[in-house]
Formats: C-alpha cells, structure tokens, sequence
C-alpha cells in the first residue's frame, strides 16, 4: 500500500477517461434516471476521485463520508460533534476517553456491533505491520481497551485536542480481519460496515455500488440505490451531467456556470477549507532558492485569479489554514494583487538578473522550473497557467506539464506541483503531514522535503497542548514560519460547487474540506428525501 492518505488518491485513469470522451455521454454502466433522480430508486453521483481501497483502517473515508461505515462520533452541518456509534458524548480526563455504544447497532451481515471490533479498528490502525497511511493521526493515543461489550477506553500518551475530532474514523467487523494482513485482505473492495449504506459492487476505474441499509439504526435512507461514478475528467462530468446520466456531480465553477438557472437542477455553493497552492521542492537550485519562491509569491494576482478562473467562487489564499476560522492568523495575509516591483527587488537583491531572453540567471543557472497539474483537472490547469504568467513578468520562466498522478508522483521531489489539501476541524489536520520533516517523501506528504526544526516543534506543541489559547498561539507561529520561508505559493480558497438534479430535503451544506469521495455535500445524502 502506498504511504499516503487515501483520501488524496489518484484520479479515475486516463484510459477511462479517453474512453467516456470517444463514447459521447452514452457510458451504459451507469444506470440512466428520471429528472427526479428516482426512477428505480437509483441516484447516480459523478465523483472525480476514486479511493484506492474500501478500508477505513487504511486511510477510506477517516473524516465520516464514506456512507458503508459510521464512527464513534459525527458532524453536523456547523461541524460540531455528535453521537453516532456512541450513544452520547464521551467522558475524558485529558489522559482518558471513555465512550458508551448505541445498543443494537448491527454490521451489514447482522454481527452485533461491540466494543472489541472499536478496539480493533484503532489498533489496527495503530499496527505498524499493517502500513496504515493514517496510523500519524492517531499517534496521541497509547492504547485502546474494551472493558466490556458496550465501553472503549482511549488511554492517551498526552492531552490530545484533536482527540474527538479522530472519532469519525469507520469501525470495521474484527471477525473479518482479525489475523489477516490487511493489505491483502478481501475486505478491502468488499466491505462491511454499519453505515446507511451496504456494499454491492465496485469497479475500479468505474463505480461503485451501495444499497440502503433498510434497518440502519438512523433510519433507512429514502435513496434505496446509491451509485458513485468515478470521472476524473471535469468536462466529462458537465457533459455527463448535461446528458443526464448524472444525478448529481461536483465541477470547477466555470464548468458548473452552464447549469445556472436550467429548470430541474439547483447549483449549490459550498464554503470550504480547501485550498490549491504550488508546493516547491525544496532540494532543486531554483525552487529550493528563496529568493525565487518569495517572488512568486510577490508576482501573483490571486484576485485575478478568484475573478476569472472561479467565477468568484472563493477568495485570496496566503496560507494552509483558511480565513474566517478560529486558527487563521491574519498577519500573513499579503495583498491580493501582484506586487512585481518587491518581486523584482527580491531577484536582484538575490543576484538574479535578467537574461538576454527575459529570464532570470544566477551562476549560471536559469530561473526556471516545471510546474506539474493532474490532466483532466481543468481548475488546476489554469491556475497554473495563471502562476506561469504571472511569474514571467518578473523574469521566472515556469513550463507547465500536465501528467497523471502515476507520473506526477516520482517528480514531486524534483518538480513544482498545483496541489489541493485543507480541512476545517482542526489546525493539525494535514499540516502535520505536510509539513513536519519526519514525513518528508512520503507519497504526498511532505513532497517538497520541507525540513525546519522550529516548524516541527511548532507542530508538535500544537498537538500536545491542550490551552486553547496557547494553541492558538503555536499555530499563528507556524503559518508565520511557513510564510516566511514562503513553503507553497498558496493561490486560492474555493467554494465548492455542485450540481443536483430534483428537487430534495435534507441538504446540508457545510464547510468542507479538501477531500470529495462521497463526503462534502453529499456527506449527508442517507438524509435526502425528493420533494413529491
């Protein structure tokens, strides 16, 4: 298994993709509905990115929206907890947490929910043989006891704010993975959980498959067969909404403008935590200068950029923690338009100077450097054209190059990347990852190699302090460090847009994070009924 989170897999394959192109919008493996979205009971989501396993241990669905499974804790819209598996809010002490389970909550084969399969999934994770790609999240805890059926016992190695927060992870049946190698296991492309929804099918590259769950301890959900199709492709997804093979999809905001006002379909615009950014490696002459990085950073106009390219669906981003939340420090929020003149004092002063073709050399070095994008996401293509133009007139010469993430994945130490990550729960959420240097390379994280003793130490404070206030404190110190040494050329924040065929109750919107899956608006969608 590969040592990154699940939630950041891959996108769809191309081949996938050429082929739902060459096919028009005529794909028959996904089953054709009504306006309403009901006929046969079948509603059909057009999702971009496909997870690489079904298995919460391995890193599927961790944040609640993965519909097979449900954890100790919940969402709500405002992002406060709630009870799920548990049948109230825990007890804790600050070194233990103790949960109480709902009574008579059953997996999908009608095994009996119990404490030992809590235990065992946090264990699992914590299982360093079984290669979890999540097991950092959980480092806080020492271990995890089940007294008796119905109580678990978190017993932590400090006081963990973020503690609560790691309660949505999907529990899973020890019975049918207890002694077996997980990374093999069977039950990871067909699982069983407790959520509101129960597996089919899954075809990689394809879809997946799920059935309402008719004696789920929430309720039965009124959309009876749930179908997730994978297209990585946003123009493929427009027109396959277009078409009406889909009930529902996300887009880029320009690609989701041709649906405004058509009868039949509601466009929604979701507040999120998800950011795009360049992630500079840091071991390269160029991108490692910086010099070099600060003036990308000084020549972008990141308005321009939420005006024309998000149709002003977002705003300005400076940093990996988003602005209107309680841990954003606004110190390092710059201008939103370009500064060329500092950039340009930036380069000097560094002893880049300009070429006789326009670019920027320094002992022989050009001021140049290729800037990677998933193909087929069009959002991320043009904000990097966007970055390679603004960054040209200050002397930087940027080539973009759109691959697939097999191919994007072995350059990211060499080469720049537009990238996406951001979560609203907690300011360790991610940053942890991304930044602390004991994860340098690890798949997606901390693909640049950024190594800063002090940021490391900032990050483990911010996990073991329990002061909100001092909290608040550490963190506002690592957006500054990160800003000062300008790690990533954040672009833009991005409300997500959605397109939903029919007319329903029950949805929720909520401020997002990075990750789609089957989460974001449709984390919720066991709650949708379709308006008679």
């Amino acid at each position: 298994m590969k040592p990154f989170r699940v939630r950041f897999a891959r996108l769809a394959p191309l081949v996938l993709i050429a082929s739902l192109a060459l096919g028009a919008c005529s794909a028959p493996t996904v089953p054709q509905t009504s306006s309403s979205g009901s006929a046969d009971d079948t509603f059909v989501l057009g999702i971009p990115s496909e997870p690489a396993t079904l298995n919460p241990v391995l890193g599927y669905a961790v944040d609640g929206g993965g519909l097979m499974f449900d954890g100790l804790l919940s969402r709500n819209a405002d992002l406060s907890l709630k009870p799920a598996l548990a049948d109230a809010m825990p007890a804790t002490d600050g070194e233990t947490v103790t949960f109480t389970l709902r009574k008579d909550v059953k997996f999908h084969d009608g095994t009996p929910l119990t404490s030992a399969d809590v235990a065992y999934t946090y264990q699992a994770v914590m299982d360093e043989k079984n290669n979890s790609s999540i097991r950092g999240d959980f480092a806080a805890i020492e271990s995890v006891d089940a007294p008796d059926a119905s109580t678990v016992v978190f017993h932590l190695k400090y006081p963990y704010a973020a503690i609560l927060q790691r309660a949505t992870l999907g529990i899973v049946p020890k019975k049918l993975l207890d002694g077996q190698s997980l990374e093999s296991a069977p039950f990871n492309t067909k699982p069983v959980g407790t959520g509101p929804y129960s597996f089919v099918s899954w075809t990689p590259g394809d879809k997946l498959v799920v059935k309402a769950n008719p004696t789920y301890w929430g309720g039965a959900p009124a959309i009876k067969n749930l179908v997730v199709a994978y297209a990585g492709d946003d123009n493929v997804r427009a027109t396959r909404m277009a078409a009406g093979e889909f009930d529902a999809t996300v887009l880029p905001p320009k690609a989701a403008a041709r649906f405004d006002g058509q009868q039949g379909l509601t466009v929604h615009k979701v507040d999120s935590a998800d950011y795009r950014g360049v992630m500079f490696p840091f071991g390269q002459p160029v991108t490692g200068d910086l010099a070099i990085r600060k003036a990308v950073n000084l020549a972008l106009d990141r308005q321009a950029m939420v005006d024309t390219i998000l149709a002003g669906a977002g705003e300005p981003a400076y940093g990996p923690i988003a602005p209107g939340t309680t841990w954003y420090n606004a110190a390092i929020a710059g201008s939103p338009a370009p500064d060329q003149a500092q950039a340009t004092k930036v380069l000097d002063e560094a002893g880049w100077k300009v070429g006789d073709d326009g670019v920027r050399v320094k002992d022989g070095t050009r001021a140049s450097f290729t800037l990677m994008y998933p193909a087929g996401d069009a959002l991320r293509k043009d904000l990097g054209l966007a970055v390679a133009s603004d960054a040209k007139k200050v002397g930087i010469d940027i080539e973009l190059a759109g691959l697939d993430w097999d191919a994007i994945e072995p350059r990211m130490s060499k080469d720049a990347l537009v990238m996406g990550y951001g979560a609203p729960y907690d300011p360790d959420y991610t940053n942890y990852e991304l930044f602390h240097s004991t994860l340098a390379g690890q798949g997606f994280f901390n693909p640049g190699f950024y190594k800063v003793p002090e940021v490391d130490a900032l990050l483990d404070k911010g996990r073991e302090e329990a002061d909100p206030a001092v909290r608040k404190q550490t963190y506002d110190a690592f957006q500054q460090r990160i800003s000062d040494d300008a790690a990533w050329a954040y672009l833009v924040y991005l409300k997500h847009v959605y397109v939903v065929r029919g007319q329903w109750t029950g949805i929720a919107p909520s401020v997002e994070p990075h990750e789609h899956e089957t989460g974001g608006l449709f984390r919720n969608i066991a709650e949708w009924k379709p308006v008679a």
